[in-house]
């Protein structure tokens, strides 16, 4: 996730889906980072990407730091069907540009709002929520508007370009095979995962970007110190302590989603279990158990982790739509 803010051996140049009109491959503040011999995460694909890293390419060979903003219909001359109108904004990464890109890889889970120039000489700044400066230009304005949003300061035109945290955020029990497949599978997809388990020695050295190791006996605090509409998945090594989990996820108000891994077996034991500790069945009939899209029941942990990670993303795309 986010490959464009992995930092980049010699120049570079970021490519941003600066304002859409109609049909297009990507949405606006999409990225790439090009370099000369590589490139990091897509704009969508095609022509316009091929276009796009010549561009980029360009920039680099010329050492050109003027930012362009250039405007690229989607039809016969790009050989793209789509249809629609992109504007693209191409920055070379100098000096204030890769202390902004900087700023941001140490604010994963943080809203930030960029602001860049696309006239005159080269200047960006970032911003946080509450208009703080944290990097680049103090010239620069301060906006927090919506994505491809231009403003004008000091004679010149401004991109709006928020780089917004992930809004799903899940909380993982249990380190185990199908714990680690699914860490795996989230680890490209739009989310924050926080892994837990109180055994040390079951996490990788190495974890994905986008998750953070918990070691704890008490994960239940974990649960009370959670966002609101956090996503909760229990796949303990202990049904004692998944119980434990289960009930104090449901004791929680504004639940995203809650799922346990187990058979329909498994469900009604912890139902019956539940039930009797005066839990409200309307409050247990909202947890996922079995988890995974119907239809698939092959048992092995990448399997299971595809399906489930299918299973978050329908869920989180209509939560999205809900809210707008």
């Amino acid at each position: 996730m986010n490959e464009w803010l992995t930092a980049a051996a010699g120049p570079a140049v970021l490519v941003t889906v600066a304002r859409v009109e109609g049909s297009a491959p990507r949405a606006t503040g999409t990225k790439m980072l090009v370099t000369a011999g590589t490139q990091l995460d897509t704009i969508g694909g095609g022509h316009l990407e091929l276009r796009a890293v010549d561009i980029a390419r360009e920039m680099i060979a010329t050492g050109e730091a003027t930012v362009r903003y250039e405007r690229f219909p989607l039809g016969p001359s790009l050989g793209q069907c789509c249809g629609g109108v992109v504007w693209l904004a191409f920055e070379f990464v100098g000096f204030e540009l890769a202390g902004v890109l900087e700023a941001l890889r140490a604010r994963r889970r943080q809203d930030s709002w960029r602001v860049t120039a696309i006239d005159g000489a080269p200047a960006c700044a970032l911003f946080d929520g509450d208009g703080t400066l944290l990097a680049g230009s103090a010239s620069a304005p301060v906006d927090k508007g919506t994505a491809g949003q231009m403003t004008a300061a000091a004679g010149r035109r401004w991109l709006i370009d928020p780089v917004l945290a992930p809004r799903a955020n899940v909380l993982l029990f249990g380190a185990g095979h199908v714990g680690a497949a699914i860490v795996r599978a989230l680890a490209e997809l739009p989310c924050s995962v926080t892994w837990v388990d109180e055994r040390d020695d079951m996490f990788p050295a190495g974890v994905p970007a986008n998750v953070t190791v918990e070691v704890t006996d008490t994960p239940e605090t974990l649960v009370a110190l959670a966002p609101p509409e956090a996503t909760y998945l229990v796949m303990t090594h202990s049904h004692t302590l998944d119980q434990r989990l289960c009930e104090a996820i449901l004791a929680r108000e504004r639940v995203g989603w809650f799922g346990l891994i187990g058979s329909k077996t498994n469900r009604a034991q912890f139902e019956h279990r539940m039930t009797a500790r005066g839990i409200d069945p309307a409050r247990i009939a909202t947890m996922v158990c079995p988890i995974g899209l119907p239809g698939i029941n092959d048992k092995a942990p990448p399997v299971i982790a595809a399906s489930v990670a299918a299973q978050l993303l329908i869920m989180w795309q209509a939560q999205a739509a809900a809210v707008t």
